[in-house]
């Protein structure tokens, strides 16, 4: 097509105001022109690329506005990193969301680290696997709310704790008479779980008398991995629940007798499995 016969198509595209017919500005009506380059052109001149080019400056105007309004621009990483210390775990996370900047920052160590001993004081046990060695502290504190919300209990951690034992109200008066917890005449029995699947006591245990016991951890899944049934059994005594408590610690209890973990929060090493269970 000749430039001439762009003209033309050009000046079709006009009208006067007065004459009552469909007004098409010059910026609005686009050709094609070999003269161009083969690139779409308006019939004011401007091609294609003009167009994005002015897109691109807007979108970096927009930008530009953008970061002058940003915290993270106005203060510098320090003092945001001094800020997000001062807002709640959750908040903190949140704030990873906001760009790529936000997301550096609102990592630091520096900001998680006090976090997770915020979490941890108080608690009965550390999770295990929040103490791996160069885990960044957003991910042990992370891991420890998980395993925190973990109710099925496996072995190493029934080896890792000491536990108290007492009997029931519903046990039988005798037993009753011989447990400090109900006799006041001395610290809790306590009792200990061995890797080869034993169990022993103290030498002055009154109630233990030297036989021989065994426990086993049954677990029962569904299809889709969810826990059907979960319980202790030792000997082939009634089975026993198994409880998460608060504080992170553990309880396993029937109608006849209760063991609860002893806190042990200043392991070093930590407690539990190496790996998540959920």
């Amino acid at each position: 097509m000749s430039d001439a016969k762009i003209q033309e198509l050009g000046k079709r595209g006009k009208r006067k105001a007065s004459g009552g017919e469909e007004e098409d500005g010059p910026s609005s009506f686009l050709l094609f022109s070999s003269s161009s380059g083969g690139k779409w052109r308006t019939a004011g001149g401007h091609t294609d690329d003009d167009e994005t080019r002015r897109e691109e400056e807007v979108e970096m105007a927009e930008a530009e506005e953008e970061e002058k309004q940003d915290p993270l621009g106005l203060f510098g990483s320090g003092i945001m990193t001094m800020i997000l210390s001062k807002l709640d775990a959750r908040s903190v996370a949140l704030g990873r969301l906001v760009s790529r900047g936000w997301l550096a920052v609102a990592s630091s160590d520096d900001i998680w680290a006090p976090k997770c001993e915020e979490l941890w004081q108080g608690k009965a046990h550390i999770p295990r696997i929040s103490k791996f060695p160069g885990l960044t502290k957003l991910a042990a504190y992370s891991l420890s709310v998980k395993d925190g919300k973990r109710t099925r209990i496996t072995r190493q951690d029934l080896c890792d704790h000491i536990w108290e034992f007492h009997f029931t109200e519903a046990a039988p008066g005798y037993w009753r008479n011989l447990d400090p917890y109900w006799n006041g005449t001395g610290p809790p029995m306590r009792r200990y779980f061995q890797p080869d699947g034993t169990i022993t006591a103290d030498d002055n245990d009154r109630v233990w008398g030297g036989h021989e016991s065994c426990y086993t951890v049954v677990t029962g899944l569904l299809a889709d991995g969810k826990i059907r049934e979960h319980y202790m059994r030792i000997n082939r005594w009634p089975k026993l629940s198994v409880h998460r408590k608060q504080d992170w610690g553990w309880e396993l209890s029937n109608h006849l007798y209760c063991y609860t973990s002893v806190p042990d929060a200043d392991k070093e090493d930590g407690t539990g499995p190496f790996f998540p269970v959920f």
